[in-house]
């Protein structure tokens, strides 16, 4: 795996190797020193052509874990508010030597030009372009959803797959690649995914997804799902009316404190509430629905630390395995190096 750029590139077994791995980086997570020698004199380029808070951060902190050097880049500011290409940044970035390329931009297919180009030879990860693709996200709430249903069943969730469980995906799927990526990804790890929307904010050509398409959002809460994951409405996307109104919207297609009450009702005591954030709360989500124990918001957050971790671990420590008919034993293929759990100032 040179590049993470979507997770229709994932087989099943590369994705539950980097959930394996990050089932590790979160156990170090736990420890009093949080950090790892293990990327030591890498550099990490976190590119961002677009507004972001928590994958900017969360990034930053898992490549510092792992005690690489890390390098923010905001276009705001920078030379290209002054006009300058993506492959003009990307060969500065080549020639300070970069070892990894964080990118988010605009744009969909955006990182997948910068890995393929030649411009560079670092790594590319994905981190959201346009309405494409946003890989880690999905990760993250992969691992969110195993690790759940790991504790429920009172397993360790290291090497579960999400094999019978069904995840309800609900709102601005048009506009929204964290959708995509979870399609791709859910499926892929054997989960059954719902997708429910208004029609105008479904994409054309959904019905070829490997998914069930619902248009109310309540027939969709009546299969009972495992998890529902909400979705935020991207307003600043919007060129058109996609509905009536914000208020039409939220009552149709928000999860509100009635739906919320719902699960109650329906027995799903182990139903959780995903949502990948920034929150519109009142829009598509409730408060009381956003900070109750079924929501696993705070939980995706943390984990897309440990997530982001194995990722820039598996790209840039020669540790990278691609599936599927390679000559590494089954059991060392899905095991971190040594490295990846020693404590920063100690050698394995």
């Amino acid at each position: 795996m040179k590049h993470l750029l979507s997770t229709q590139d994932l087989s099943a077994r590369n994705a539950l190797r980097l959930l394996n791995v990050a089932e590790e980086m979160a156990a170090v997570g736990q420890r009093e020193i949080k950090k790892l020698p293990a990327l030591r004199g890498r550099t990490v380029v976190n590119l961002f052509f677009e507004d972001s808070t928590r994958t900017r951060i969360s990034f930053e902190a898992a490549a510092k874990r792992l005690s690489a050097d890390v390098i923010n880049f905001a276009a705001k500011g920078s030379s290209v508010s002054k006009g300058e290409s993506l492959k003009d940044t990307a060969q500065t970035l080549e020639a300070m030597s970069a070892d990894a390329v964080v990118i988010r931009h605009p744009a969909s297919g955006a990182p997948a030009r910068l890995a393929a180009s030649g411009w560079i030879d670092a790594a590319v990860v994905n981190a959201g372009d346009g309405t494409h693709e946003h890989p880690t996200q999905a990760l993250l709430d992969a691992f969110t959803l195993r690790r759940h249903w790991a504790k429920l069943d009172g397993t360790p969730s290291a090497g579960t797959t999400l094999a019978g469980m069904k995840v309800l995906i609900v709102g601005d799927v048009l506009h929204s690649r964290v959708a995509r990526s979870n399609v791709w990804l859910l499926t892929t790890l054997g989960a059954e995914v719902l997708l429910a929307g208004p029609p105008t904010l479904l994409p054309v050509g959904v019905g070829a997804w490997p998914c069930t398409v619902y248009y109310n959002l309540d027939d969709a809460l009546a299969q009972r799902p495992d998890a529902v994951m909400m979705l935020r409405l991207q307003a600043e996307r919007m060129n058109a009316a996609f509905f009536p109104s914000t208020r039409e919207y939220s009552r149709r297609w928000g999860f509100d404190d009635g739906r919320l009450a719902l699960l109650d009702t329906m027995g799903l005591d182990d139903t959780v509430i995903m949502h990948p954030g920034p929150m519109n709360r009142g829009l598509e989500i409730s408060s009381a629905a956003a900070d109750s124990p079924r929501s696993t918001v705070l939980a995706q957050v943390r984990n897309g630390v440990s997530v982001r971790m194995a990722a820039l671990y598996l790209l840039l420590s020669g540790d990278s395995q691609d599936d599927p008919q390679d000559d590494q034993p089954e059991n060392q293929a899905d095991q971190p190096d040594q490295l990846a759990t020693t404590p920063e100032g100690r050698t394995p």
